[in-house]
């Protein structure tokens, strides 16, 4: 039984790379439809449920302590990828497909919340504001408005299981939609032409170049000052109820990853691949402080998650006849919100290589807007709960 801080971080960071060289040894298929920093979560919580380590104050403090200065460092390097100058470039046709998908994700939220609030737990808002985060942008998100929300560790699960269950269902429906493209174009009656010349047209940014040691320890001291500053300067504004202290680190810590995107240091490669360490260590702290003993509403979550997507799907294809979308640019704007940028690419690949460009930076959207997102829901879905 573990009740040093040390080793309980040495366990999870093991825990983390040996689900991490699993995927990439194994190529599994698992990983196509159940994303290792899932698995990653189930993993851990299954060593906690089993007490390998206790809630000693030595483990409490090395968790609080990592969470705290971790959460506004890993937002500031994954949105170093995000500039708005090459989203620009997919058009104004596209960003609007990306913006209504985001807008009946969050229909779908205050629907299925509305319906069903009186049989969840009286706080269990928290818990679908932070998956509407994910679902608006990605798991990045989803982890930044635990923080912001205070969502219970414990309850993170249920975000998660509906993350993955749901997620996967519907990213098999949309690829086998694919064949359908055509029906559904002339039904909407829309014009392909300007995604093939984007799609032809678009170069994309190569952010992850081969990083060198300069690059690294630049970005993580940039990070640092990030994390340090945002919680300085969030120690010093009003706070509210809702808008709490690391509510604010959060969104200072967003507001300066979409600045300095736009500068020289964004360039250097690594910024990704050190913001995606920082997440898996931060699932695994959320994971540490849960167990499976807590999951006993799973299956009234689940169906919650596929009345989301339900109402998703019905509003973007009113959209998509409103505004005559093609399936295409309806397919990867709802993936890019639901799925982000491990599984857009896919879609689109399954249309034309040509338009993976076009998944990859709608995706990169939703880092952008997915935390924003992510809070108005969360005001909606407490004053429907209060």
């Amino acid at each position: 039984m573990i009740e040093s801080g040390l080793a309980y971080i040495v366990l999870l960071v093991l825990i983390a790379s040996a689900i991490v060289l699993a995927e990439k040894k194994t190529q599994a298929r698992l990983f196509a439809y159940l994303p290792s920093i899932v698995i990653l979560y189930f993993t851990v919580m299954l060593f906690s449920t089993f007490g390998v380590w206790q809630k000693t104050p030595e483990i409490t403090a090395t968790y609080a302590a990592l969470k705290a200065n971790l959460l506004p460092a890993m937002i500031f390097l994954l949105l170093l990828s995000a500039d708005i100058r090459h989203i620009a470039k997919l058009g104004k046709k596209m960003i609007l497909t990306f913006l209504l998908a985001s807008v009946s994700i969050a229909i779908g939220f205050i629907v299925m919340f509305a319906l069903l609030h009186t049989y969840f737990e009286p706080d269990s808002w928290r818990a679908f504001a932070a998956l509407s985060g994910s679902w608006m942008g990605g798991t990045g998100n989803m982890v930044a408005i635990q923080g912001a929300l205070n969502v219970p560790d414990s309850k993170m699960g249920y975000a998660l299981l509906i993350d993955s269950i749901d997620y996967a269902i519907w990213v098999m429906i949309l690829l086998a939609l694919v064949p359908f493209a055509g029906k559904f174009n002339r039904w909407t009656k829309s014009d392909t032409s300007v995604i093939d010349e984007v799609g032809e047209k678009l170069a994309l940014k190569q952010q992850e170049q081969k990083s060198t040691p300069l690059s690294l320890f630049t970005l993580l001291s940039a990070a640092g000052l990030i994390s340090v500053t945002a919680q300085w300067l969030a120690a010093l504004l009003p706070t509210t109820d809702f808008l709490t202290q690391t509510t604010w680190v959060v969104i200072i810590a967003t507001l300066a990853g979409i600045g300095v995107a736009m500068t020289p240091l964004a360039r250097m490669p690594g910024s990704m691949r050190l913001g995606n360490m920082m997440l898996y260590l931060l699932v695994a702290l959320i994971a540490s402080r849960a167990n499976f003993a807590e999951l006993a509403e799973a299956p009234l979550y689940i169906m919650a998650g596929f009345i989301i997507i339900t109402v998703h799907a019905l509003v973007m294809v009113l959209f998509a006849r409103l505004f005559r979308l093609d399936l295409f640019s309806v397919g990867i704007a709802s993936l890019a919100n639901i799925g982000g940028v491990a599984s857009a690419p896919i879609l689109a690949s399954a249309y034309s290589k040509a338009l993976i460009p076009i998944g990859i930076l709608m995706a990169m959207m939703g880092y952008i807007l997915g935390t924003f997102g992510g809070l108005m829901v969360g005001k909606v879905l407490e004053m429907i709960g209060g």
